[in-house]
Formats: C-alpha cells, structure tokens, sequence
C-alpha cells in the first residue's frame, strides 16, 4: 500500500541520469575550485563548481580543504588543484595574502565613492557629484566644501594590515582614514586624523582585526573666498589577511617584474616602456621618449628657447664666471629635427661677485660662513669691535650658487611632483624660474630656519610680537595670469598662504613679520596659468607649454635672527661694564641706546622702547591717551578706568572692567558658490592689564593648531560636525595687536572711527579704543588697524551685543580698516550722587520716607548704589490745625484786649477835653488855657472819683446815645481847672 511513492522517486532518478547522460564530461576548462566556508572548527572543504550550469557532467568529488588559516607568502598563489602554493610567473606578482590596487583608470571593483553634505543646516548644497575621482596613476580627492567618502570592503580570515601612500599637502581640508568592523564599531577618534605630508608621498599603515572590515577614506575642504584647495591623492593600496590569492596580478603597463615570485612591479626607467605583464621594459627609439612608469612612448618635439635655461657657474679658483645654457632635465626634445634650436654658446668669464654677506672667500674661491662672533660683509670675517654685537641671520642677495638650505622643486597639477629637479635656477643678481613641463606646474623654492633667537642685546618679554622677520625683493613678468605665492609654515607642504600677486609686478620688497618659533619653512610657488590640462599626468604632451617666458624672480631674501645663522654686520650694544671685553646687555627696561656711545638713556615718562634695536631717541614712542606702559616699558596698556571731562565740565568716571575679558561674535552668515554657510569670526580683548587674557583664533583643520594672539583677530568658521567640533575655523589673522590709546576723540594716529556709521541720539560720548597691527600685506601695506566703539545702554545687559557698520557687513569696507560697535551697559560711566534725586511723601500717621530715584533717562552703571529709603518722625496735618486754632484764639483774646485798653485810653482823653469845655464859660470862641492835654500825675485819683459810680455797660452806651448831639459829636460836659480846684480846696477843707 506504500509503493505509490517509491515508485514516483524511481522514475524521477531515472530522469535525472537520462539528461545528465547526454551531457559530456567535464573538462578542467569547465571548472574552477572554491573553498566552502569555514566551520566552527576551522575546516573547511573544496568543491568544484562549474563555469556555466548545465554544461557538463562528472566533477571532481569534494575533498577535504586547507585550513582556514593557511596562507601563502608574497609572491605565490595557491594551485586549487594541488592545494599548494606555487610562485607567480615573471610578469605578474601576488601579495599572497592580500590584495593590492594600484590602477586607477577607473575606479576599481569594491570601492565605492559618494559626496555628502556635512553642513545639516544647509539643505540646498548639492554633493551628489563630490567623490574620489580616479587619475591614472592615483585617486584624487574632491577640492569643494562637500564631504567625499571612498570605501571599501574586505572579510580577512586572520590579522592582517592595510597601507597606502597618499599626499596630503592642504591644510585647508580635512582628511581622515577610520575602519569600520562587523559590529559597526569605528576607529578612535584621535586615531583617524591623517598628518600633513611631511614629503612628496607617505606611506600609511594599519593594523586590521580578523574578520568584516569596512574601510573609509573622507575628505571635507573648505574652499572660501576664491582659495584653491589642493586635493587630497591615495595610490598603491594594499591589503593583506585575506585567506588566500588564487591567482596572480599582471604588471599593469609601464612597470615589469623579471623574476617569478615577485610581490611586485617594478616601474619601467626613462626612455623605456612596457606592455601588461611584461618581464623587461623596452627601450624608446632615438626619436622618441618616455617618463618614468610610462607604457608608451612619445615622439621627441623639436627644441625651442623653453627647452634650456641659462645659469651662472659656480666660481672657479680665480674667482671667475661666466653665463652658460644648459638643457631642461630630462631632455625631452630633439635638437637634430627640422626647426630646432641649437644650446647657446656659453658666455666670457667674468669675475664673480662677492660672497654673501656672513660668508668669506676660501683659499680655494669658494665660500663658508663666518665663524660665530665674527662678521663679514662677503669678503674676509673680521670680529665685531668692543660695544657692538652681531647681527645674525640669513642675507642672500649674490646667487652664484643655490643656498644650502634653500631647494627647489616641480609640482604638477594634481598636486604629484615631476621628475624635473629645477625649478628656480641662479643668475648671478637672481633666482629666477625656468620653462616648465606644463603653464600649470608650480615652479616651488623653499627655504627652511631651525628657528629663531633674539640677540644677547635684546630683552625679553611677553608683549614684544617680533620674534624674526623676512624680507625679499622680487619682480614678475607674464602674458598672462600668472600667480606668485608666498607661504609660510611648519614645512614646505603644510604652510600657509601669506600673500600672493597676479600677473606682472614691478620690482619691490615684502616683509613678514614671524612671531612663533613654530614658523620655519617659507615657500615661493610660482604658476604662470591656472587653466585645466589633462590630469593624468602620463598623458601629458610637450606641446602644452606655451607661457614658458613668463617668469618671476628674486633678486634678495634677508631672515633676522635665525638660529644657524651667519653675521653679516654689527651693531651698537650696551655693555655690562666698563671693562675691556665686556659683554654686550640690554639696555633697562625703558631706556634707549644713544647711537655710537653705548650708553642707555631712559625714556620720557609713560614711554616705551620699539621692540627692534633701541638706538636713538626715536626709539621711545609716547603712549596714547588713557594709557601706561607695562613693566617691561615695551608697550602701552589700559587698565580698563578712564576719566572724560565733558563740555559742560562734568566728570565722568569709567569702568569696562567687566568688558575686559576676550569677547567672541560673527558677522552675518555668507555662502560660497555651491552655498555652503560660513561666518566671519571675531574675537576681542579689550583691555587689561599684564597678564590679561588675549583675544585668539586658531586654524583647526589639521592637528597642526595655529594659533595668532592679540586684542583683536579674525578668522573664518564654517558650521560643521566633523571631528565633533561645532565649527571648522580657519585662515586666522590678527587684526589689533598694539593698544595706540583710548580716547573719545574720532581720530587718533591717522586711525579714524566710522561715526557715521554709528549714528546716536545719546548725549553722552562714545569711548573709542584703537589698536593696529603691525603685520602687513599687499592690500594693507601700512598694515592693519581695528577700532571698538564703546557706547553706553543701561538696557543691555549682554557682554557681547556688538554690532558692525552697516555699510560694511564684513566689519571692513576695505579689508585694513575694522571698526566695531559695542553697546553695554558696563559702557556708561559710573553712577554718581548727580544722577539720582529724593522724593519725600506726606506726613503720615507721624512718619515720614523719602525714596531715592534715578534722573531718567538713565546714563550711568555700577558706582554710587542709590541710597535706602529714610523714614523719619514728622507732625502730622491735624495736630497743626489744633495749634493754628490755638494760636488765632490767643491772638484773638490779645487783640481785644488791647482794643479794650486803647478804647479806655481814649476815653480818659474825651474826658479832660469835656472838662475843659466846661470851664471855659460862656465865653464864645475862648477857651481857657489848659494846662496840660496830657494826663498828669495824680490825675488817676481823680479819674477814680469820677467814676465812683459804676454804670453797667448797656447804661452807658445808653448814656452816650443821649449825649450825643445833632452834629454827631458826643456832648461832656467839661469844668475849668479854676472850677476845679475851688473844688479840690472845699474838699481839702472839709473835716
């Protein structure tokens, strides 16, 4: 009952031998083997797999394999069919356990390259066409401000390493190499930044883990205000660790490998080429050429005036020279075809120049540098006289010969040397630069200092800028537009841009000025056009030169105090005493050599001494307004207080202490061309005294941090992720290192502020402090100065609300000239007792407070604090009404009184007139003579007689109503004074 099944895979076994019966049997061409993947125990089996399925029959049976850690050595592969390693031929070669690439045509199969934007906040940069591109010979990175990421991945069975050479010549651009393994875990971050190259090429090695490993290369430049930014170049990339090489490489053309088992090729020499896999190079034919790796060759073009150079020999035994010609190297023209030129005939002998200055004439003509202490003006050495010293360093102005420590090199477009070896050639009152490969190859001269040293006479301090300086004089000659470079920096590849001059100059002189020991290389690139040429360099054509007359020269280069250097005069010093052979000191702090005595004069007060050779008086320069010299007397400081007297004769006492500090801000966002953001960043120390805190800015790109210090600096930020950073800063420069004075003055030493630019309402002046920067340029040829505009806004509370002139967004209208407006509240002068008033409230329940209030609006921070409020006792409004009542009572009460008094007075008066009246008569019209109208002594006992008789106050207005007679008068009746003494006489006689 179980057949049904058995029966169903009979038949379908039987179909299966049918069809593979008519399939033929299988040839080793039909194959290959391969190795399945490796168990828990390291083993792992080989099975042959067909080419094309269904193509043949009868493959071997699986065998047992190697183990997963068998390998084999360079320069042998392993034979699958033997399972053993055998060497490669001649003409190929194996790594044996890795894999290399040093192709790059295209780009290789594995890697893959991509452009992204690193920049998040910018959406609108478009990367999608920034990645390694490949050149030939190498790959090159991208030169904008996009990240570029090359990748590729590889499974190794055991440890292995990964090298490469690259060229990293820019310090403009950012450059790192990381591994990623299975678990996505990166390399450290401190440990994928890649190093300036130190050469031409370095080579690149690190160690691979066993196991998935993801490898990546990214480059992010950042290519502002029009720079060109050298790409970054990766060739022979090698990889070992893998678990085997079933096969070898062939020689890829131009190089070859005669020996079997090579672990690689060797390139073919010049004049010689090879094809694929070739075992020996062939030799060009006479009329053709080739460089060094080339796969072809080239037909030799005739020579013409770019193809030789003309040089001064080295002097002879007699001190004699003579101009002469001399073929570029290698030679690439045919002198013997049709319309070629033939070398000139070499010049008369003449005498030759000269030594340079610090050197001295051999017995044998040639010369060597002076001896140190001893000085030569290119003659004979001679040693200085008592009270003076040396000037050392380099001064080179005679050019029979090249300098010891200056070279000179070729570099090509992509950035890879030539072959070529001169670059700058000599001529006697010269140096000068001869016809090139290519219009676009950088004609390179660089010259190198082991450091620099202040001489013994010079003192030493903190605030002095110039440590060195080099000058050159110079000239350019083009038909088109051609560049010369001065660079500055560690070396001959990782420097700066200093300045550089299109197409023709006249002869003149530039000066640097060197404030670190950390520069010693300095590099002169001249190219004479920047047009694109072909970029594989072995596809280059001798007919690409065609500005091979434009040239540039260097007529003197002079480096002071340069470490190895030579004396080439002296100088005045002082002396340490009045003994012979006394040793040359510097002077005191703030004193001045007076010239030919040797004897140090001090400085007016609140002057200080130029920081080059204080001889003269000249050498002291006064400080500025509102300033000190420092201890040093070497410059001039502010401790951040300063005292203005205004028009109206009000003191006014400031304190931007609180602004002392080093104050950073930027410009408004600009973007570059593919519209990646950037800022012009600013950082400011106002003021302060020794040991403040300097205002810095620093070049972050590579692990080469350079630094530039001073009162104010400037360099350029982009907004970026990369390293962890949050900004990218670069191009660095000082812009204010010298504090010239404080003042509210708009012009002080030819520096002027933008007061329009900074239009106020305020009454209050504004404190401007100026610096400038010794440093110069080919635009700023008086160098650069920067002005901050302090003014005064109780409502600003920030310590960094800066603006900058609205005509001028970049804080410049001309790139010399900075100025800068700081608006704080630490700007206004300090408060004093005139800036605040008293307000007094009502008498209240017995108190009484007055409240202190600033006058607005308000024009003062920090000094005098407004005072507590003052409570006092008072009266209040009620118990001075009582009082008032009180008062008008009394007065009342008095005023009556004396009415009273007054009113009795003059009744006693009406009285005595009465009497009178009386004793008068009849007698019309007499009266009889009084004998007094005043009232007399003893007239009171008669007053007291007559009103003996009291009348009640209504009976005697009653009395005077009937007295009082038609014509308005009172009637008394009056008695004479005879009436009235009978009277006295009765009553005297009276008992």
């Amino acid at each position: 009952m179980h057949r049904g099944p058995v029966y169903f895979c009979y038949f379908l076994c039987l179909f299966f031998v049918h069809i593979y019966a008519d399939l033929p049997m299988c040839k080793e061409s039909d194959y290959h083997f391969e190795y399945t993947d490796c168990d828990v125990l390291g083993s792992r089996w080989r099975v042959a797999v067909p080419n094309k399925p269904n193509t043949c029959t009868g493959l071997p049976d699986p065998v047992k394999g190697t183990q997963c850690t068998f390998s084999c050595r360079e320069g042998e592969f392993l034979d699958m069919r033997t399972q053993e390693c055998q060497k490669c031929a001649a003409g190929t070669f194996s790594l044996g356990t890795g894999v290399a690439f040093d192709e790059w045509g295209s780009l290789p199969t594995g890697f893959v390259t991509h452009g992204m934007n690193m920049n998040e906040g910018d959406a609108h940069t478009n990367c999608s066409s920034s990645t390694w591109i490949p050149k030939g010979d190498y790959i090159a990175s991208n030169t904008d401000e996009c990240s570029a990421t090359l990748s590729y991945a590889v499974s190794l069975k055991k440890s292995g390493t990964v090298s490469f050479d690259y060229f990293y010549p820019d310090n403009n651009i950012y450059f790192e190499f990381f591994v990623q393994n299975d678990q996505c875990q990166s390399t450290d971050s401190e440990n994928r930044w890649m190093k300036i190259s130190e050469s031409d090429w370095s080579l690149y090695n690190v160690q691979l883990n066993k196991g998935n490993n993801v490898l990546y290369w990214r480059t992010t430049a950042y290519a502002l205000q029009g720079n060109a930014v050298k790409p970054v170049l990766l060739r022979n990339i090698a990889i070992s660790g893998v678990a085997y090489t079933s096969e070898c490489f062939h020689c890829k053309p131009g190089t070859h490998s005669a020996k079997p088992g090579s672990a690689r090729c060797t390139p073919c020499p010049a004049d010689s080429y090879s094809n694929k896999g070739a075992t020996v190079c062939q030799q060009c034919e006479k009329n053709k050429y080739a460089e060094v790796g080339s796969g072809t060759c080239k037909i030799r073009p005739a020579c013409k005036n770019s193809d030789f150079f003309y040089t001064h020999t080295p002097c002879d035994s007699k001190r004699q020279t003579r101009l002469m010609y001399k073929w570029i190297e290698p030679k690439v023209c045919n002198e013997n075809a049709r319309g070629a030129l033939k070398l000139p005939a070499s010049g008369k002998m003449q005498t030759c120049p000269p030594c340079n200055p610090g050197f001295f004439i051999t017995n044998s003509s040639a010369c060597e540098p002076c001896n140190n202490g001893l000085y030569s003006n290119g003659t004979a050495c001679a040693k200085c006289p008592v009270g003076t010293e040396p000037v050392v360093g380099f001064d080179y102005k005679w050019w029979n010969e090249m300098p010891s420590n200056m070279k000179s090199s070729v570099v090509r477009q992509g950035y890879s040397t030539s072959d070529r070896s001169t670059a700058w050639e000599v001529a006697g009152e010269y140096i000068y630069t001869v016809p090139g490969d290519q219009d676009s190859d950088y004609m390179m001269l660089s010259l190198s200092v082991p450091g620099y040293r202040l001489p013994q006479s010079m003192a030493k301090d903190n605030d002095r800028s110039e440590l060195s300086r080099i000058t050159f004089v110079f000239e350019t000659n083009c038909d088109t537009d051609c560049t010369l470079y001065f660079m500055a920096g560690y070396n001959q590849w990782n420097n700066n841009v200093v300045e550089q001059w299109s197409g023709s100059s006249r002869k003149q002189s530039y000066s640097y000025l060197i404030q670190s020991n950390s520069t010693t290389a300095f590099t002169w690139a001249f190219r004479r056009t920047e047009l694109n040429k072909p970029s594989n360099i072995s596809q280059t054509t001798h007919s690409e030169r065609k500005y091979s007359a434009d040239l540039a020269k260097i007529y003197s280069v002079r480096i002071t105090n340069a470490i190895g250097g030579v004396a080439s005069q002296c100088r005045q010093c002082a002396l340490g005493s009045a003994e012979a052979h006394s040793a040359c000191v510097p002077c005191p702090p703030g004193h001045y050599m007076v010239n030919g005595t040797g004897m140090c004069v001090s400085c007016p007060p609140n002057a200080f001494v130029r920081a080059e050779q204080p001889v003269g008086e000249d050498a002291c320069v006064q400080c500025g307004p509102n300033t000190r010299r420092n201890k040093a007397r070497t410059a001039c400081l502010s401790d951040c207080t300063l005292d203005v007297q205004t028009s109206g004769g009000q003191l006014l006492r400031y304190n931007f202490s609180p602004l002392a500090n080093a104050t950073s801000f930027q410009s408004s966002p600009r973007f570059t061309s593919k519209g990646l953001q950037y800022f012009h960043h600013f950082h400011l120390g106002l003021c302060g005294k020794e040991g403040r805190e300097l205002a810095v800015c620093v070049d972050n790109v590579t692990e080469y941090k350079r630094e530039v210090k001073g009162y104010a600096c400037q360099s350029t930020v982009v907004p970026s992720d990369i390293r962890g950073q949050s900004v990218v800063s670069s191009q660095p420069f000082v812009i204010g290192d010298t504090l010239i004075g404080v003042t509210t003055e708009t012009t002080l030493s030819h520096i002027s502020s933008l007061e329009t630019s900074f239009p106020t309402g305020s009454s209050l002046p504004d404190v401007i402090f100026y610096y400038s920067s010794s440093e110069t340029t080919q635009a700023c040829k008086q160098g650069r100065s920067t002005t901050i505009r302090l003014r005064c806004d109780p409502t600003v509370t920030a310590k960094n609300h800066i603006t900058l002139p609205s005509n001028c967004s970049e804080g410049t209208c001309d790139g010399c000239s900075f100025h800068f407006l700081w608006q704080s509240q630490h700007a206004c002068p300090l408060c004093t007792k005139s800036h605040y008033r008293a307000i007094v409230s009502a008498c209240i329940q017995g108190i009484q407070r007055t409240t202190y209030v600033w006058q607005q609006p308000l024009q003062c921070y920090g000094g005098v604090s407004l005072p507590a409020q003052k409570v006092s006792a008072c009266v209040s409004m009620d118990f001075w009404l009582k009082f008032g009542v009180s008062v008008g009572t009394v007065a009342a009460v008095l005023l009556i009184s004396i009415s009273c008094y007054f009113w009795k007075r003059t009744r006693k008066l009406e009285y005595k007139y009465s009497k009178l009246m009386m004793s008068s008569g009849d007698k019309e019209c007499e009266l009889p003579a009084a004998d007094s109208c005043a009232i007399m002594e003893g007239e009171d006992a008669e007053d007291d007689l007559i009103y003996l008789t009291k009348k009640s106050f209504f009976t005697k207005i009653k009395s005077f109503s009937r007295q009082r007679t038609s014509d308005g008068f009172d009637s008394v009746p009056l008695k004479s004074s005879s009436s009235g003494l009978l009277r006295d006489e009765d009553d005297l006689d009276d008992p």
